[in-house]
């Protein structure tokens, strides 16, 4: 993963008459196991809170229906756009909270569910989410090619009671120390003036 800020690479087209931060205070990102992403932007100041759960991707057709089982860990996040903007967010989800270039898997958690989707609803995050993955890939910002998938969002299923805020309540757990710490101190170092105690 990258150790500086995405934004100079990613957002080029973003000017003060094409405002980054749509007007609904809601983002939904899937980047592998939900425990790490949730403790990500839990340290990020303007967000309100985070939730993990299960996402369903809206189908690429309208007519098909999601297949069984086509739900990713993600986690729900409400901000204030007056702190924090969705392009924020998205730059930070490239940076720190997961490695947009593995497949379906994300470390040590393999299968589609742990895949990377941008879950979006409405047509502002679609397009400045398609717009983000384009100008990382134009620019050659990773080595390896970005999987991040970018897709309506069908429904969001809260997770069970113990995989919410389960960093914060198992700080020393071996996954945790292993796969998610190491996430929150790069949040430190890459994202200073965001960065935040719980």
């Amino acid at each position: 993963m990258r150790a500086v800020p995405l934004i100079a690479f990613a957002l080029p087209f973003l000017t003060p008459t094409n405002p980054p931060t749509p007007a609904k205070t809601t983002a939904v990102l899937a980047g592998g196991c939900f425990w790490g992403v949730e403790a990500v932007y839990e340290h990020v100041r303007g967000v309100k809170s985070v939730t993990s759960g299960y996402a369903v991707p809206l189908p690429a057709e309208p007519a098909m229906k999601p297949a069984a089982g086509d739900y990713v860990e993600a986690v729900r996040i409400e901000y204030d756009p007056e702190l924090i903007g969705y392009a924020r967010l998205l730059e930070i989800f490239f940076t720190v909270a997961h490695d947009p270039t593995q497949g379906n898997r994300q470390g040590p958690d393999v299968g589609p569910e742990y895949r990377s989707v941008i879950l979006t609803s409405n047509e502002a995050e679609q397009a400045l989410a398609a717009a983000f993955i384009d100008s990382l890939t134009s620019a050659g910002v990773f080595s390896r090619p970005i999987t991040t998938q970018v897709s309506g969002l069908k429904s969001f299923k809260v997770a069970e009671a113990v995989h919410q805020d389960y960093v914060a309540r198992n700080p020393r757990a071996p996954y945790v120390v292993v796969n998610d710490a190491p996430k929150l101190d790069h949040l430190r170092r890459v994202f200073p003036d965001l960065f935040r105690d719980r």
